[in-house]
């Protein structure tokens, strides 16, 4: 196994690190999956350095990285992404960011919408094919029958709960299936204009009109274009 070439993911959005290790074509190989517990920059590194060597795979064979890009929060979002991009840089290798909002929609085929937390009260609602945004604490949060919430718990009904913790699950085989087909078509991003999409913006930072949606919309990072 050492010798093939492999693909690694990551993604740090979700309170669950996810770091997985795939074929060139996208199938699994091994994968990683813990609590944060807001030490992403303590505990991502290591994680890959166990996967990798606990399934014999050589960063010299690594044929591209793909990178979680959010919705999330943003300290983790940061690190997670930095991390991504340091190691295709390092080792020349082609990077690709996926979005974890459409990751997690595409391991469960039958969900319309995706709930995350955005801050202590509010919410994005990340509806399929449509673009994040942000419901206020003093909303009512109604997901579908079907419907995804993550981090939510104590705030999202039990179901949507359930579903969303079978959809982080598969986080892994999801962003590597999705990221390989980007790969493969060499539709690959510049690292330097590569940026995460944050459910709520950094504190005391506001939202830029030009980046995010000042009707309740998902801010992204700023673009160096």
């Amino acid at each position: 196994m050492s010798e093939i070439p492999w693909l690694l993911a990551i993604d740090t959005a979700t309170s669950t690190i996810v770091v997985a290790a795939g074929t060139a074509d996208g199938a699994l190989l091994a994968e990683d999956a813990f609590e944060g517990r807001y030490r992403h920059s303590q505990e991502l590194l290591p994680s890959i350095a166990r996967l990798t060597k606990g399934h014999g795979l050589r960063l010299a064979a690594l044929a591209g990285v793909i990178a979680g890009t959010g919705p999330g929060a943003f300290t983790g979002l940061r690190v997670g992404l930095a991390t991504a991009k340091t190691l295709a840089h390092e080792l020349g290798r082609p990077i690709v960011g996926v979005s974890t909002a459409e990751a997690l929609l595409a391991a469960s085929p039958a969900a319309a919408a995706l709930w995350l937390p955005s801050g202590a009260r509010d919410r994005v609602l990340v509806a399929r094919g449509r673009e994040p945004r942000v419901v206020r604490g003093d909303e009512p949060l109604e997901p579908a029958p079907g419907d995804l919430a993550v981090d939510l718990g104590g705030r999202a009904p039990e179901p949507a709960l359930t579903l969303g913790a079978i959809a982080i699950a598969g986080l892994g085989a999801t962003l590597l299936r999705l990221g390989a087909a980007r790969l493969s078509k060499g539709d690959v991003d510049d690292p330097e204009r590569l940026v995460p999409r944050y459910a709520s913006p950094p504190r005391g930072a506001p939202v830029d009109a030009g980046a995010g949606q000042p009707d309740g919309g998902v801010a992204w990072s700023r673009d160096p274009r």
